[in-house]
């Protein structure tokens, strides 16, 4: 089964910025409280998940998808493999966005965690 969100009709037809201080329609409030809960389901249910980002119409910049979909593999919230297992992106109106989340999410590195030496 597919589950399908619409990134302008479930978030935001203007998602702009990389994080919160950006505005309510950052890539970061994105990750967070709708693209990460959507994932994370469909991993537990083995589900697939489509986010369709037509209908957006000034575009989506490349700090808001980074921040979005290579934060999920940076934050270290869901594997690389996970989230290559159970997301699928539909842009028809441009395809490049397509290349490049799949291109975010295959360079993201999980961000070390500090040590704490106390």
């Amino acid at each position: 089964m597919m589950k399908r969100y619409d990134l302008a009709a479930d978030f935001s037809d203007a998602p702009f910025g990389r994080y919160l201080d950006d505005g309510r329609n950052s890539g970061e409030r994105f990750r967070e409280k709708f693209l990460y809960p959507w994932l994370k389901d469909a991993l537990d249910r083995n589900e697939l998940v489509e986010i369709d980002l037509d209908h957006v119409p000034l575009g989506i910049g490349s700090s808001f998808l980074e921040e979005s979909f290579g934060g999920l593999v940076r934050k270290g919230l869901i594997s690389k493999q996970d989230v290559l297992k159970v997301l699928r992106i539909k842009s028809d109106e441009d395809s490049s966005y397509i290349t490049e989340i799949m291109e975010y999410i295959q360079d993201a590195k999980p961000e070390e965690q500090p040590v704490n030496h106390a």
